[in-house]
């Protein structure tokens, strides 16, 4: 049987240690722990938290990727833990992404991929986002509009071009990830990428860019001139 986290001095448990000496004095593991609240019939919260961040490498974005079926691999770990880690590895994706709403101004690829690596570097499936702007390239909103990849989920150009026009932007761009560590279109991201453009130049809608997020990288159609 393990030691339970009562039996361990009060300087050693992760709850008591946040209070004491502040959260950033955890380790990944305590602040797992605190998040699954208890571990297993023979495991204590932590070493379960330490199992579960080994099998993702010991990387938060990558755990980030794990699904609520791949979380319950654990023994220990059912679906109140799986969806409570899911849950706060969502909270440090919008988290990161939440100074998109101070209106920040966009000069260059880097900008967009910045804006966008906190709600896609991790995900384990495609997602794909516009990117609304002002006549200034002040950023108005950001969207969803495709779960699940470009190749699976068809990208119609309306869904694109009305929601620019009822939010008056000048520009937009468009930004999706690539889960597979590969940042380079495919021929089906080009098509999209030129039918939006075609379908926005219609209504005076300005195609920024196209950027694609693979991990800590991404692809710019604009800085290599497909657009």
């Amino acid at each position: 049987m393990p030691f339970s986290i009562k039996q361990w001095s009060e300087d050693d448990r992760p709850r008591e240690k946040l209070l004491k000496k502040g959260v950033s004095a955890l380790s990944n593991a305590e602040l797992l722990a605190i998040i699954i609240g208890s571990g297993s019939v023979n495991e204590n919260a932590v070493e379960l938290s330490k199992k579960i961040l080994s099998q993702a490498g010991n990387s938060l974005s990558e755990l980030g990727k794990f699904g609520i079926p791949e979380l319950k691999k654990h023994k220990g770990v059912g679906e109140a833990k799986a969806v409570s880690i899911a849950a706060a590895m969502e909270l440090g994706r919008r988290r990161g992404s939440s100074e998109i709403t101070e209106k920040r101004i966009i000069r260059c690829s880097n900008d967009i991929f910045l804006l966008f690596h906190p709600v896609l570097s991790d995900l384990p499936h495609e997602e794909f986002w516009l990117l609304f702007l002002n006549r200034s390239n002040r950023v108005i909103d950001t969207q969803r509009i495709s779960y699940g990849g470009l190749s699976e989920t068809t990208v119609d150009v309306r869904l694109v071009i009305k929601p620019a026009i009822d939010r008056l932007a000048s520009s937009i761009a468009l930004c999706h990830n690539h889960p597979s560590g590969n940042a380079f279109p495919s021929p089906q991201d080009k098509l999209v990428t030129k039918r939006i453009k075609e379908g926005g130049a219609l209504l005076d809608v300005r195609l920024l860019d196209h950027i694609i997020i693979s991990d800590d990288k991404y692809y710019s159609f604009a800085d290599n001139g497909d657009l």
